[in-house]
């Protein structure tokens, strides 16, 4: 079996310092011999086997943008078996459909007589919301099509006997073909569209196709899309002023420039996630979060991933965790002193950030004060509907298309998410940019979220298998070093904020540390998804949440009970947050030097720094 050797990089600029390289293991031939550890070495027949096979899966991914047609087919193939062997189950669904069509036919009539609707208006599909939609034919299209949903998701779940994880699946894959057939997504039955084809002459529909010829273009250029271009980190984004203080072939850190005179003595490290630039956080001056907090009078470090290639394909998830947290919290040590760290971590930020947290509290390694978690997972047993992408099946074909190139592409990135919510980010576009003509002017949040990166073939290995898939991190099974870590350790107080509806970290799943830490837990609730949600800057139009505190100790609350305790709040979840790192900081003193060349730390260049930029 051959071994993976890591060369040690030359330092990326002269006096940057660079963290020491974990011992990396050798790159995993399959996952039948990682489960067996026994096995030490395949026969060069095996080996070559391997290989052949895994260039076959790659070619595969490439056709299927990443899914496992063996996964699909076996979801199908116990859904279908099973719903043939409940004859309970078919009569129910035969008598429902007969329901729902007599019913219709009823309301039909009535609605062609007296104008009386078919589905009640609150009811409505939000693609059916347009008082245009009122109109005859138009109306009983939609609540036909809507009738046709529910007995597809009927059809598709509690059948007896079936796993739950392949019903998921079936759902899901109904639930995208149905929208294809959507009356929304068609010029001849969109009554919005026709009424701008007609009062425009047609110019709609010219408009858009001149739009998709142009993203077609762009798209196989690999250009990002219109308006991008005026949205460069260090122009008009991520405009913070600050300086890199570290650098080491994963990640700059950031150190952001004081604006008051005092500030509070103990620090911040956000560490935001590997699959996104780290400007989320630092995007226009007024919608900042970065640049807030350093008005409010905080020390601000952050974490800047860099963008892994092919040469960083055997960097696993201890690596990031050594390269990023570690050697972050050394950098600040040195150039703050020994004082407490307040860590913010977002979405898998979050997690690794976890992950260090608890490995010092099982080592007796007190720097964290605190810790915030934004819209990140601890638990992932219900991690959304991510997991119908993640069993077997699916990651053994992953794997292998991330072997071929080292890295996991961001167009099979961006297409996983694009799935999980088509009707708004495939569908809706096509008939608002298409149909209708319209564009939507490029603000910094979707210039953000077109700068994509790129994962490790080891990491997104590791993350997904042992974190997702198996739940090792909540269970008590991750390892760091030679022995497990717990959640249950931390005893630093938590902030936590979970947004309704995110589809990347549900809010229930982030409601999970309630239940994994001992330690004082508070809770934020807030409006709006993964990203919007976090961005949430005060001023912000119809932002709203929800906060509670579980002390110590005390019982745990459900998520279904959580909101009998949390207090409604108008406005930003920021402001809360800014009071609660507040009460658990010490008085203000004068600002810490920006960097500490004395200590090895000297500046390197000025914020954003160079990884952001790396295509």
């Amino acid at each position: 079996m051959s071994t993976a050797v890591i060369e040690k990089k030359p330092l990326p600029a002269e006096g940057a310092v660079v963290a020491a390289e974990p011992r990396l293991s050798p790159t995993p031939v399959s996952r039948k011999l990682r489960q067996e550890p026994h096995v030490v070495e395949l026969n060069p027949r095996l080996e070559a086997a391997d290989v052949i096979d895994r260039a076959s899966h790659a070619m595969i991914a490439r056709f299927t943008g990443g899914m496992s047609p063996a996964a699909m087919a076996m979801a199908q193939f116990d859904w279908a078996m099973h719903l043939a062997a409940s004859p309970g189950k078919l009569g129910a669904l035969v008598d429902s459909a007969m329901h729902k069509w007599i019913e219709f036919g009823r309301v039909a009539t009535d609605a062609m007589v007296d104008g009386k609707d078919a589905i009640h208006e609150a009811s409505r599909d939000p693609r059916f919301r347009n008082p245009a939609w009122n109109q005859m034919p138009f109306r009983l299209m939609a609540d036909a099509f809507q009738l046709s949903e529910a007995w597809w998701k009927e059809a598709t779940t509690n059948v007896r006997g079936a796993s739950p994880h392949h019903l998921r699946m079936v759902e899901f894959s109904a639930r995208q073909i149905l929208d294809v057939f959507s009356p929304s997504n068609w010029a001849p039955t969109n009554p919005e569209v026709l009424d701008a084809t007609m009062k425009e002459g047609g110019a709609n529909l010219q408009r858009g196709l001149t739009n998709a010829i142009d993203d077609a273009e762009r798209q196989f250029a690999e250009m990002p899309p219109e308006g991008f271009e005026n949205f460069r980190p260090g122009g008009t984004v991520a405009t913070t002023p600050g300086k890199v203080v570290f650098r080491n072939r994963l990640i700059e850190l950031i150190q952001y420039g004081p604006t008051t005179n005092e500030v509070h003595p103990e620090p911040i490290l956000i560490i935001p996630a590997w699959i996104m630039k780290y400007y989320i956080l630092d995007l226009s001056p007024h919608n900042s979060m970065i640049r807030h907090l350093v008005a409010a009078g905080f020390t601000v470090f952050c974490i800047s991933w860099k963008n892994p290639g092919s040469e960083d394909r055997d960097l696993g998830l201890e690596a990031y965790r050594e390269l990023g947290p570690v050697a972050a919290l050394e950098a600040i040590e040195a150039i703050c002193g020994p004082t407490k760290v307040h860590g913010v971590g977002y979405c898998l930020g979050g997690t690794l950030m976890s992950i260090e947290a608890a490995r010092q509290a099982r080592d007796g390694d007190e720097r964290f004060g605190s810790l915030t978690l934004l819209a990140a997972q601890t638990d992932f047993t219900q991690a959304g509907e991510l997991m119908l992408f993640i069993d077997e099946s699916q990651l053994s074909l992953l794997e292998d298309m991330m072997w071929e190139r080292g890295y996991l592409d961001t167009k099979q990135m961006s297409g996983a998410f694009q799935m999980l919510r088509s009707r708004d980010l495939v569908w809706s576009k096509m008939v608002h940019d298409y149909l209708l003509g319209k564009r939507v002017a490029m603000n910094d949040l979707m210039a953000w979220n077109a700068d994509a990166t790129r994962m490790p073939f080891r990491m997104h290995a590791e993350y997904l298998q042992h974190l997702f898939l198996d739940n090792d991190l909540a269970e008590g099974r991750h390892h760091v070093g030679e022995t497990s870590i717990a959640i249950e350790d931390i005893q630093v107080p938590i902030f936590a904020v979970g947004t309704e509806t995110d589809h990347v970290a549900p809010w229930k799943s982030v409601h999970k540390i309630t239940l994994l830490s001992d330690s004082e837990v508070t809770f934020v609730l807030t409006t709006g998804g993964h990203n919007a949600g976090i961005v949430s800057e005060p001023g912000h139009k119809h932002r709203a949440y929800r906060i509670a505190t579980k002390p110590a100790d005390a019982p745990y609350v459900d998520p279904e009970h959580w909101g009998e305790t949390a207090k409604a709040h108008e406005g930003s979840w920021w402001l809360a947050w800014f009071d609660w790192l507040a009460a658990r900081s010490g008085e203000k003193v004068a600002p810490p030097p920006m960097g500490a060349p004395d200590k090895g730390y000297a500046p390197l260049c000025d914020a954003p720094g160079t990884y952001v930029l790396m295509p």
